[in-house]
């Protein structure tokens, strides 16, 4: 696992050990990006279930304006925190270990809207669906990204939300990559956007 490119390219990533976390494979992760091209760069960002906190890297080393990571658990948040220094992106990298819905709040209560939104839960647990509904305008900005990475298999529902699905890209038979962009109104029929 390792940066794709950007000022912090080919520098290698460690990730927690054991089964709780499984990081973006580096093949998804440069599809994505190659997807999103310029859309990170002078962004602020939002790693949720952040694990090694790959993504939320790839965005800084792409130029991201700063990035927020978010995991509960204790190794992930050393293993981010050792990632960010070892690739000189600490300086753009706040790292905050706690529930991922409790941690929204708060970032919601300090007024930090995001441009980008990367969720990446274990899958099957319906985290990504629990998250795209909790996600609105006061975290995410008008015309901001819902990037979720599920389960091939797994099945998102925007219906009741303010997102619209930009685009969903399966990988083999186990990774799905769903782009979402939140309108904060909904456009009428008809309407180009």
């Amino acid at each position: 696992m390792r940066i794709i490119t950007g000022s912090a390219r080919g520098t290698k990533l460690r990730a927690p050990k054991g089964t709780n976390t499984r990081p973006t494979a580096d093949r998804i992760k440069e599809s994505l990006f190659n997807i999103l091209r310029a859309e990170v760069q002078g962004k602020t960002v939002l790693d949720v279930f952040a694990g090694s906190g790959s993504l939320g890297l790839e965005a800084l080393s792409r130029g991201a304006e700063n990035a927020v990571f978010v995991d509960k658990d204790a190794d992930s948040i050393k293993i981010i925190g050792d990632n960010a220094r070892h690739t000189h992106l600490a300086d753009k990298a706040d790292i905050r270990r706690g529930d991922a819905f409790t941690l929204l709040r708060k970032l919601s209560g300090e007024n930090r809207l995001f441009d980008v939104i990367f969720c990446d839960p274990p899958y099957h647990f319906g985290l990504c669906q629990k998250l795209l509904n909790a996600v609105d305008g006061s975290i995410l900005k008008g015309g901001g990204l819902f990037i979720a990475e599920t389960g091939a298999d797994e099945v998102l529902d925007a219906s009741k939300t303010g997102f619209t699905l930009l685009r969903e890209q399966t990988y083999g038979a186990t990774t799905k990559i769903n782009i979402y962009k939140y309108m904060a109104e909904r456009i009428s029929e008809g309407e180009i956007f």
